[in-house]
């Protein structure tokens, strides 16, 4: 509900605040007062269309700021979570609106600065205004299937036709997706056949290429081994007969020296024969000692030949595996660990396109099982809807004769649907219509009755959806206009059993409907200094009196009128 209402430099209005109650409040007030102005002000901070007329003079900007309160489970606190406005449930919700005198426009929600495409939803879902030239909510044929179904369908209903349409769709979807594979397969079928046969014979496993870059690694480091073991070796060895290998060099120096050792012992029987002898016999133990090691020297690398001798076989077989992938990997434009996803990727359409007239074929049968599901169910809702429809005809209608609209004629119509736009509601559009007049044909509920019926059949209709729409506060601008006497009372007793369930604005100039109100706003206005402006007072009961006596009788107020207007307020006080 609308609980304050704070208008800043408005047209008339320099400064009013309002607190407002549950209930049924009126609003009256001379012609002029100012009372469009208060609407119009709420339109502001609704998001309706604005413009620089709207400051008052000499002011540099108008501002509205509206209060609501929501109960916890209002749908109102969804959308603001979607936008990521802060709300607390159950906590006030605040509307601002500012104008400045150059027509720019600003709001916000909650302090948050929003659009006004924003504004107006968050506001739709809090308060309506129904008027004379203008009406909202109940007008808008978009909302009549939610209100009927809110009226009269049970809601496990509703889910099971959701329920029934979205595993339908979702059917659809995958022979949809199904067919169009299948089409796509069929087009490439040789290609496939070809990269699946190409793929499966290369046999591509995941982290192949990195175990291949590492064993072809390790094999050419075991090959450049080799051939450094084979080059030393060759050295000590040489094969080639006109060279000297180190051993044969050996050797030949050892058989040089032999020479000098005498051949008796009497050749050494000199000093210098002592040395020489001694010398020679060192130097052939040195040469014996080379030649030991040059032989262990040589074994050794024998040895390590054999454990370090390379498989060029091997080596050329990991390459050419290697490059044989990168190739293919390049060829189809994957990274080479994506082979083997692309085998089995492929493999599947292909697959798919051999069996794919059987799989399609029993998709099929599910959809079309699952539709006539859906049909069935979307039916019962249907006859449902038709029940809910004629009773809530009824219950319209028995709300009209009293409020001076027995002529007219309430429909709630439903249209079927073409297939292609049936939906989670059901197969048909629900629309309420109206006959103002005898052998008119119904039409259009905003369409066809004038300003004064439509607002008194918007009242009918909200009396019957009571609580339906969410919707906290209603606002009727002039209801009562072209009726009196038992008719606005009437409507004022109609606007009384309404407010039971919402909260109720009305501004009226009907002293029947102002007496059957819980609250009594009078809109004046005053001139001071020169300046006009627009106020609004609560009425205490004496001064409903008085204000319901000048409805009755004018700027003249009689003890008669008095009279009349203490008798229009005991019923209800």
């Amino acid at each position: 509900m609308l609980t304050h209402l704070s208008i800043r430099d408005v047209v008339l209005i320099e400064a009013l605040d309002l607190t407002l109650h549950p209930g049924f409040t009126a609003l009256t007030g001379e012609t002029g007062a100012g009372k469009s102005i208060l609407l119009d002000s709420l339109g502001l901070a609704m998001g309706e269309r604005a413009n620089a007329g709207l400051v008052r003079s000499g002011a540099e900007e108008a501002r509205v700021t509206v209060c609501f309160e929501a109960p916890p489970h209002h749908t109102v606190y969804d959308q603001l979570e979607e936008q990521g406005i802060p709300a607390d449930k159950g906590e006030p919700l605040v509307l601002r609106r500012v104008i400045s005198r150059e027509g720019r426009s600003r709001a916000w929600v909650n302090d948050q600065p929003v659009g006004l495409t924003l504004l107006r939803k968050v506001a739709a879902t809090l308060i309506e205004i129904q008027g004379q030239h203008e009406q909202m909510g109940l007008a808008d044929a978009t909302t009549h299937r939610g209100l009927l179904d809110a009226y009269g369908i049970k809601p496990a209903l509703l889910k099971k036709v959701a329920q029934a349409f979205t595993h339908w769709q979702d059917l659809r979807q995958t022979l949809a997706n199904a067919e169009q594979a299948l089409e796509d397969a069929a087009r490439e079928e040789e290609w496939l056949r070809h990269t699946v046969d190409e793929l499966s014979t290369l046999a591509p496993q995941p982290g192949e290429e990195s175990l291949l870059a590492q064993q072809r690694h390790s094999l050419q480091q075991a090959e450049r081994r080799g051939e450094a073991v084979a080059a030393a070796l060759s050295e000590l060895t040489p094969r080639d007969r006109r060279s000297t290998g180190p051993a044969a060099a050996l050797r030949a120096a050892s058989r040089a020296l032999l020479r000098l050792v005498p051949s008796t012992p009497a050749d050494n029987t000199t000093p210098d024969g002592d040395v020489l002898a001694t010398r020679t016999t060192e130097a052939l133990s040195a040469l014996e000692n080379a030649e030991n090691a040059l032989a262990e020297a040589e074994s050794l690398l024998s040895r390590l030949m054999a454990d370090t001798e390379a498989n060029p076989r091997e080596l050329e077989e990991t390459e050419e595996r290697l490059f044989t992938l990168r190739t293919v990997a390049r060829k189809h434009n994957v990274l080479v660990d994506e082979l083997a996803a692309l085998l089995a990727q492929l493999s599947a359409r292909l697959h798919a396109l051999e069996n794919g007239a059987t799989e399609l074929e029993s998709l099929r049968a599910a959809t079309q099982e699952a539709r006539l599901a859906y049909e069935a169910t979307a039916r019962e809702l249907t006859a449902a809807r038709t029940h809910a429809a004629k009773k809530m005809e009824q219950a319209v209608t028995a709300e009209l004769k009293p409020i001076k609209l027995e002529k007219a004629r309430f429909l709630a119509e439903l249209q079927t649907l073409p297939a292609e736009q049936w939906s989670r509601h059901g197969m048909e559009q629900v629309t309420f219509l109206i006959a103002a007049n005898p052998g008119q044909p119904p039409g259009p509920i905003a369409k066809v009755a004038s300003g004064g019926e439509l607002s008194r059949l918007m009242l009918a209709l909200k009396l019957v959806l009571a609580g339906q729409s969410g919707i906290g506060t209603l606002i009727f601008d002039e209801i009562d206009a072209g009726v009196g006497g038992a008719t606005a009372a009437a409507i004022g007793e109609r606007l009384h059993r309404l407010a039971l369930n919402v909260q109720v604005l009305a501004v009226t100039h009907s002293p029947q409907v102002a007496a059957s109100a819980d609250a009594h706003l009078r809109i004046g206005k005053q001139t001071r200094n020169g300046q006009t402006a627009t106020h609004a007072t609560l009425l205490a009961q004496t001064e409903r009196k008085e204000e319901i006596a000048r409805m009755l009788a004018g700027d003249t107020i009689t003890d008669a009128a008095r009279a009349a207007a203490a008798s229009l307020l005991e019923p209800e006080k």
